[in-house]
């Protein structure tokens, strides 16, 4: 088993995005040769963003970072020496904050399909954690049970609502099996959902290991977005085979 790996540290304060008297300049993005009207959209779209904007000021590595920084101001699930598992962690925004909440006492341990440039306490896999070997290679990295398991993770988008919305669904059962398998009792699961009907029968799941279940949506997710996040607390505890 590894060995504990000691966190970033930082100062303890706590990042959000506020206009500190900047004013935010809208930037205009011309349609480039080759370049689909979608991805000016999107470019366009990234640029006049204020939680990138902010994001690239504080030298985090995506917006995202203000979403779990939301989150965790009104849930106070980072404590202080926790140990957390990020699942769909790059580029690793989540895993900043979450390096920066727990301290350097923390411990945390991220995987992702894409390479993640390393980040002092952190120990990171690339890799699919829907492979039969990952969520042993996370174990393996864990210093005793996780106090916390966080998913981002997301399918690719087919443009198609009902099959992305199965498929992100899918992930989240996927993560949710595997916090009940590394959770300490009394741990805390985070995971994205994207609305669309059938995530009621899973949130009816969860409450059945768990003593609180919410759902919330950051003000850093995007207004168009379907994405909002369940907030489980209180895990009751892995059940034995005679349960």
């Amino acid at each position: 088993m590894a060995g504990r790996r000691g966190g970033s540290g930082g100062s303890g304060k706590k990042r959000g995005v506020t206009s500190g008297g900047d004013r935010l300049l809208h930037t205009r993005v011309k349609s480039a040769k080759g370049r689909k009207i979608s991805s000016t959209k999107w470019l366009q779209r990234q640029l006049n963003d204020p939680y990138v904007q902010q994001a690239q000021k504080l030298g985090l590595r995506s917006r995202a970072a203000f979403k779990l920084s939301e989150l965790d101001d009104r849930f106070k699930f980072l404590k202080t020496g926790a140990n957390v598992i990020d699942l769909g962690a790059a580029p690793g925004g989540w895993i900043q904050v979450a390096l920066e909440r727990c301290g350097p006492k923390g411990y945390v341990v991220g995987i992702d399909l894409l390479e993640i440039e390393p980040l002092a306490g952190a120990e990171l896999i690339q890799g699919d954690f829907l492979d039969d070997d990952a969520p042993d290679r996370l174990r393996a990295l864990m210093d005793g049970d996780a106090d916390v398991v966080l998913s981002d993770m997301a399918a690719s988008s087919t443009g198609h609502k009902a099959t992305d919305h199965l498929r992100i669904m899918s992930l989240l059962e996927v993560a949710i099996d595997f916090a009940k398998d590394v959770l300490k009792p009394g741990g805390v699961f985070v995971g994205k959902v994207l609305q669309g009907g059938t995530e009621n029968d899973l949130l009816a799941s969860l409450k059945k290991d768990f003593q609180s279940v919410k759902h919330a949506k950051p003000a850093a997710s995007r207004s168009d977005s379907a994405e909002v996040y369940v907030i489980a607390t209180g895990f009751r505890g892995r059940k034995t085979e005679d349960a």
